[in-house]
C-alpha cells in the first residue's frame, strides 16, 4: 500500500489529539479544536493533500495509517496513486 494523499473531514473531527499522540510530524490542532495537516512553509490545511505537500522530509506510510486509524470518529481518509480510498474502507 502506497499512500498518496490524505483529507481530514472537519465535520467529523472532534479535536481527540489521538492522530497528534501517533504523528505529530503529520498533524496538529488548529485554533478551532480540529485536526490539520502540517504543510511546508508554516500552512495547514483539511483539504485533499498530497503527501509530498507535508513538511516531513519523508512519510511513513505505516505511520500514517495508525495515526488514521487512531481517530476516534474515522475523521482521517487516505488514499492511494490512483485516487482509491483506502482507509476508512
Amino acid at each position: 500500500m502506497a499512500i498518496k494523499t490524505l483529507a481530514i473531514d472537519r465535520d467529523k473531527c472532534i479535536g481527540a489529539a489521538s492522530c497528534i499522540a501517533v504523528y505529530s510530524d503529520v498533524f496538529e490542532i488548529d485554533a478551532e479544536g480540529k485536526a490539520v495537516l502540517k504543510l511546508k512553509g508554516d500552512k495547514t490545511t483539511s483539504d485533499k493533500t498530497d503527501i509530498k505537500a507535508l513538511d516531513v522530509t519523508s512519510v511513513d506510510d505505516d505511520t500514517l495509517l495508525l495515526a488514521a486509524q487512531s481517530c476516534p470518529t474515522a475523521a482521517i481518509s487516505l488514499f492511494d496513486e490512483t485516487g482509491t480510498q483506502i482507509y476508512p474502507e
